[in-house]
């Protein structure tokens, strides 16, 4: 039996709601970093291309489950899809590589405080590509960014006497253009595809398998002794269990950038890591001083000055 008008309309206003897509996407990122956290942190899991090998083959496997159950449907792998797709698959591998290797130089916080420059990069790549506008307000946001990156490094006296502030910043930087790229290719490439929320989900999965299989083999130690350490029965349940934490971030991610705006999404991913860097304050061997904490409020306020711009031009 078909839904009424009634209920259709009420489906479709919450699927398109902008708001709901924003709270689903907080919810869905803090469960897929505290899952990923206890695999990698309660297992000492140094395998990260194959853990995201398994969340990519589990999320892939609970969508076809629930398609041929006839729950969703997406549109099947075509080679003309697929070679449209594939640049935002090597995107999202170059990101996360190169978001674990600024991690081996930098700390938590400044990590994350850095990360947040990502968003200057994309709203005026959005400025280019779809005609936005930076208000002045939008623009002091991004200024307090850029004050809390710089007071982050300053207070980063534990990283600068280990090894230098090239290393680690020049791998935050490529992450952050990759970071960047990724957002904007993939919404660019939603408009011109037309893809639905389930065909983002599934092209980004499924395409992202043989790129991260050979990077894992490339990058990665699978000598038997590497992977007997990390491949025991209890680590592959939790390596499951993240997996299927991964069917909410992935559906989320491409709902929220559909009908929101690439500026937005990365703000709200900004703010969802200030939790993360306070917790590199507290559980971690971060440099605690009045600079580091700083820094991440002055992140917090950004966030906030941009949610007030962004309601004061609606």
């Amino acid at each position: 039996m078909s839904q009424p008008p009634q209920a259709q309309g009420g489906l479709a206003s919450i699927v398109n709601n902008g708001p709901v897509s924003i709270f689903a996407y907080c919810a869905s990122s803090i469960l897929m970093t505290v899952t990923n956290k206890y695999v990698v942190n309660g297992f000492q899991f140094n395998m990260n291309f194959v853990l995201l090998l398994v969340q990519s083959v589990v999320c892939v496997a609970a969508i076809a489950t629930l398609k041929a159950f006839g729950v969703i449907t997406y549109r099947p792998l075509n080679k003309t899809d697929a070679k449209n797709w594939a640049p935002i698959s090597v995107l999202l591998v170059v990101m996360i590589y190169t978001s674990s290797k600024a991690l081996q130089f930098l700390s938590i916080p400044v990590y994350t405080i850095f990360k947040n420059l990502t968003i200057i990069l994309i709203a005026y790549g959005e400025v280019l590509f779809f005609g936005g506008e930076v208000t002045s307000m939008a623009l002091g946001s991004f200024l307090l960014m850029v004050l809390s990156s710089v007071i982050a490094c300053l207070g980063d006296q534990k990283d600068s006497e280990a090894f230098g502030l090239s290393v680690g910043y020049f791998w935050m930087a490529l992450n952050c253009f990759s970071s960047a790229a990724f957002v904007l290719v993939m919404r660019k490439r939603i408009k011109l595809t037309n893809f639905k929320d389930f065909d983002t989900m599934y092209y980004n999965n499924v395409l992202s398998i043989p790129i991260l299989l050979v990077s894992s083999f490339i990058l990665e130690d699978w000598s038997p002794e590497n992977l007997n350490a990390n491949f025991s029965q209890p680590s592959v349940i939790a390596m499951v269990v993240s997996g299927l934490a991964s069917v909410g971030i992935s559906y989320c991610s491409g709902w929220c950038v559909r009908v929101t705006s690439s500026t937005t999404y990365s703000m709200v991913g900004a703010l969802n890591k200030l939790p993360i860097a306070l917790s590199g304050l507290v559980f971690f061997d971060a440099a605690v001083n009045f600079l580091s904490v700083s820094s991440i409020f002055i992140g917090f306020l950004a966030g906030i000055v941009y949610a007030v711009a962004k309601q004061q031009k609606k």
